[in-house]
């Protein structure tokens, strides 16, 4: 089922203020929220479609591309276009909603655990453009962080006990006064988890994990394109304190080709051809992105610009079957250095040719014979 738009799920328009984005999703989460709707699915339906919008809809930059794409923007890998790709919104769903309620629905542990979990890494990946036509493996190098094997990623000596935090009491929130409000805030001791190490692991200083150069075997799909950013879960940073790996994005870059140039799936590049071969026409070979050739027959009459296609001679799409294709585009080239045979005959076909052999030349002097008349 297709997607809802983001507007019409929150119940605002396009000029809507932050102030007013926030307050309708404010409206929606307390009303739908799975705490408070145990066991109802359609609420709880109701709850991450109405996350997802806010999600995008209170950042100006996923805002201003939903605009311009809709649902595209963040569809098919992040197909380089400023989407995001397969972002995983069920990760979020509680953080935004504890920004306006905090731990009131039970999504403080939740909270805590994630706060330990390991930062998301980048890798910037270069291909050739027949590599992105056939796909690839590599091995890539990248510094990184793992969990330590001495404490299992808890951060304590091994035999002791992780205590609570000393400053928030073990509940990862601490409470301050100001004025007429009480404001409550991660705690800045734990960082949220509620736990204090006071035994500290002597081979990671009690973080859980220990930095380390990583080798990582990753397969490059065929079709891939220029921008496209590939997600590998769970290969990012380890957690800390026992929390879950971040994720590793590879982000591919594709150069650019010498004769091809690449639309989508499509391929295109440019062929000259002598003035006798598009009056009189011929059959040429081109290459093709997979190494082999292809002939194409020029008909007598070619004009300079002409494109032929040649069909599933493009790209492999990147999802599902199919190929793209291939278009030669035609150039006529003009002798820049004729012989004195050469000009003889030329100055005869020019005695002898008429109007009938150039058309286009002779419906321009129409006009411009008309255009000077008046």
């Amino acid at each position: 089922m297709a997607k809802r738009d983001y507007y019409d799920v929150l119940g605002i328009n396009k000029n809507a203020s932050p102030d007013q984005i926030k307050s309708a999703y404010r409206k929606l989460a307390v009303k739908f929220h799975p705490d408070k709707n145990k066991g109802d699915k359609a609420s709880e339906d109701k709850f991450k479609e109405a996350s997802e919008a806010y999600h995008v809809l209170s950042n100006a930059e996923r805002k201003q591309n939903y605009d311009n794409f809709g649902h595209a923007a963040f569809e098919n890998g992040g197909g380089g276009r400023g989407g995001f790709g397969n972002f995983d919104f069920s990760n979020h769903f509680s953080d935004i909603f504890e920004d306006f309620f905090g731990e009131g629905f039970g999504g403080g542990r939740r909270s805590r655990r994630s706060n330990n979990r390991g930062s998301d890494l980048r890798y910037d990946l270069s291909i050739t453009l027949e590599e992105a036509y056939i796909g690839k493996k590599q091995d890539i190098k990248f510094s990184s962080s793992e969990k330590c094997e001495t404490c299992k990623g808890g951060g304590s000596k091994p035999g002791h006990n992780v205590g609570s935090c000393s400053m928030c009491g073990g509940h990862g929130q601490v409470r301050s006064n100001q004025g007429f409000f009480t404001v409550q805030q991660t705690c800045p001791q734990c960082s949220g988890s509620g736990e204090e190490i006071t035994n500290p692991c002597s081979s990671c200083g009690g973080q859980g994990k220990k930095q380390t150069s990583k080798r990582l075997s990753v397969t490059i799909p065929k079709g891939v394109d220029d921008g496209t950013r590939i997600r590998l879960s769970g290969k990012g940073e380890a957690g800390t304190r026992g929390g879950g790996n971040g994720d590793l994005y590879l982000f591919v870059n594709v150069y650019s080709h010498e004769l091809f140039k690449r639309s989508d799936e499509n391929l295109f590049f440019e062929c000259p051809i002598s003035i006798a071969d598009a009056a009189l026409g011929t059959s040429i070979e081109i290459p093709t992105i997979d190494g082999g050739k292809a002939k194409i027959k020029i008909p007598a009459g070619t004009q300079s610009g002409k494109q032929f296609r040649l069909r599933g001679k493009g790209m492999p799409y990147m999802r599902g079957s199919g190929m793209g294709d291939l278009y030669i585009q035609v150039n006529t080239e003009v002798p820049i250095s004729l012989n004195k045979e050469q000009k003889e005959l030329l100055e005869k076909f020019r005695e002898i040719e008429n109007e009938k052999s150039n058309p286009s030349i002779k419906k321009f002097f129409q006009k411009a014979k008309s255009f000077w008349k008046s």
